[in-house]
């Protein structure tokens, strides 16, 4: 088995910098006790993700997505354990790795504003060795497909964030790599613009050979639609990882119910009720609702459920159940959505 990338017992650990107020104290470890302590970013992961795959990591803010990524982008070295792509090692063979791979997040400002969008892509793939006429018929090809075409000439400062965005995918992708990293590169972008993205991510993996990418993604759906396998990473452990479809089959024997209610004072007593795997909730400020996901082990607690609603002086606006989705996994696992 060929692997894009493995990870063995990989951990990186942050030391937190002293607040202002700290660094005259003459304690370090009490400056460090005060301050928190070191954060545990990657918790001894172990993680294979093969040649030729489409694969997602979900997780919370601060679940260690972005630094998995950047470790193996070597941009960062591991505390402890080790990490490979494409057979190098990331401490040691940083060069054989970066000619093998591009990453693009999501929101990035990259880019220099009195070029034009060509100019930009094209210098770019300079950095990468890429002959320049192959470089600019792949920017071509390329800003066709993004739709982005009419906007070659055009100073990348007058640019939209979804036209940005376009650019900066056109520059993971003219470098042709062999594994690509995208950290939520959809954040942001407008229905059309993230359909174009996925389309073209899904068929740059399923019509060329040995091409991988990792996908971070804030979007349930584009995890279950898109992915091979999905990893759901919490506090930086690694908490399932297997197929979209696999992973909802692990609750299938649980209930998902979803309800819309007058907003709540307190969730507290929900969480209380004899019967509930786990749930989540979201306040709708703009509409005075409260919006909850609830994972019922045992159907009966959905009586108690309307209890605790009602007692608060809530009314039940909308309550329907659901079959299980990968969100309701995520939530099964961490105890909350993806966006709170």
């Amino acid at each position: 088995m060929t692997y894009a990338t493995e990870t063995r017992d990989l951990t990186r650990i942050f030391k937190r910098k002293p607040k202002r107020h700290l660094l005259k104290r003459k304690s370090a470890k009490k400056n460090e006790k005060e301050n928190g302590g070191p954060v545990t970013a990657l918790d001894h992961v172990n993680l294979t993700i093969k040649e030729g795959e489409l694969f997602g990591l979900l997780g919370p803010n601060g679940a260690g997505k972005t630094t998995l990524i950047k470790v193996l982008c070597t941009l960062l070295l591991p505390t402890s354990g080790s990490a490979y792509v494409a057979g190098f090692d990331v401490s040691k063979e940083v060069n054989q790795i970066r000619r093998k791979i591009n990453m693009v997040s999501g929101g990035e400002t990259s880019g220099y504003g009195l070029l034009t969008t060509r100019e930009n892509i094209w210098m770019f793939s300079q950095f990468y060795g890429i002959p320049s006429k192959v470089a600019k018929e792949r920017i071509d090809e390329l800003m066709h497909t993004f739709g982005l075409y009419d906007k070659k000439n055009v100073k990348v400062r007058t640019l939209s964030t979804g036209e940005r965005q376009k650019m900066n995918m056109i520059r993971g992708f003219v470098t042709d790599p062999e594994i690509l990293f995208l950290d939520e590169p959809t954040l942001g972008l407008d229905v059309n613009a993230s359909r174009t993205i996925r389309e073209y991510i899904m068929n740059w993996v399923r019509k060329r050979e040995h091409k991988t990418v990792l996908l971070t993604t804030h979007y349930m759906m584009e995890a279950e639609m898109m992915c091979d396998r999905v990893a759901i990473i919490d506090r930086g452990r690694i908490l399932a990882l297997d197929t979209p479809a696999n992973l909802k089959r692990m609750i299938r024997k649980e209930s998902t119910v979803q309800l819309e209610v007058d907003t709540l004072k307190s969730t507290a007593p929900i969480g209380g009720i004899k019967g509930i795997g786990n749930f989540s909730s979201k306040d709708d400020i703009a509409h005075g609702t409260t919006n909850l996901t609830i994972i019922v082990e045992d159907e009966s607690a959905i009586s108690d459920i309307m209890s605790a609603i009602t007692a608060q002086g809530s009314r039940i606006r909308s309550m329907r159940k659901t079959d299980p989705t990968l969100e309701d996994v995520f939530i099964s696992m961490v105890g909350k959505g993806l966006e709170e």
